[in-house]
């Protein structure tokens, strides 16, 4: 059984057609997982095992007890078969049954671990190829601003993915991170020993910026532009065809027009209780 979802909620935002909302029911799980699988394996080429291949969805363990984000286009139903969209969210009690965050497979998360106040890790995160939109994008991030602010999270991490593992390739953008995004000490993730690749590959000073950003995948610039950092060293995930890097978000960078916005939307106090 997933994650008791109903609390976890901030009811649905609209955006026209589409709606954000947390997952409630295991039938809209299993719906982000089948858009999971069609996204990861199908179009981006991951390895699948026979099991997902037979299931045809993208699942593990972390799901039971994650909460699910989820993008719904209205126009489509208003079952599971409207899912378009999907990021996973697991907060600190929820990896605490697992005895560990999904992260730390491939980055020491230590320092973050250690942290006081709430920590949340985002993944596993893809949208319908027919709905990457700047809007759907826009959607996602205010559901997760909302989930934010309803569960009083300090900080959220998570491993984002380069496409690819050439590293050649991607030695421009992983340098321009290292160089201009490196989280400082306190809360710097590394890369686990025996999958370090380090990601300060070239001469930073001979970087054309305007072609790093441009290569940058969105949801990396939405991290960036929260102002967060990444960590030292990427992971080379084969199976899912990716070039990872671990991202931190101190969430006092989601700017007071975030909060001021979903205490609005929501009737919610300072303090985040009902009002």
């Amino acid at each position: 059984m997933t994650a008791d979802l109903q609390p976890a909620g901030f009811g649905e935002l609209r955006a026209g057609n589409l709606g954000v909302r947390v997952a409630s029911t295991e039938a809209e799980v299993d719906a982000a997982q089948a858009l999971r699988y069609r996204i990861f394996f199908e179009e981006m080429g991951a390895q699948a095992d026979a099991a997902s291949r037979a299931a045809r969805r993208d699942r593990d363990e972390f799901d039971e007890v994650a909460d699910h984000l989820l993008v719904v286009d209205h126009d489509l139903g208003e079952g599971p078969q409207a899912v378009v969209g999907t990021y996973r969210l697991i907060r600190r009690a929820a990896a605490a049954k697992l005895g560990r965050f999904y992260s730390a497979e491939e980055f020491d998360i230590s320092p973050l671990i250690a942290l006081p106040g709430e920590i949340l890790e985002l993944g596993r995160s893809c949208v319908d190829a027919d709905h990457r939109t700047r809007g759907t994008l826009q959607l996602l991030w205010r559901g997760i601003a909302a989930y934010v602010f309803v569960h009083k999270i300090d900080l959220m991490f998570g491993c984002a993915s380069l496409p690819g593992t050439d590293l050649d390739a991607l030695a421009p953008v992983l340098t321009y991170l290292h160089t201009k995004h490196l989280a400082p000490v306190s809360l710097r993730p590394r890369a686990v020993p025996h999958r370090y690749v380090p990601m300060n590959r070239l001469d930073p000073e001979a970087l054309d910026i305007r072609a790093v950003l441009n290569e940058l995948p969105p949801l990396v610039k939405g991290y960036l532009r929260l102002g967060g950092f990444v960590g030292d060293g990427a992971v080379l995930d084969r199976p899912f065809n990716t070039t990872d890097i671990c991202v931190v978000v101190k969430t006092a960078l989601i700017t007071d027009k975030y909060h001021k916005h979903y205490e609005r939307r929501l009737g919610w106090s300072e303090a985040g209780t009902p009002g």
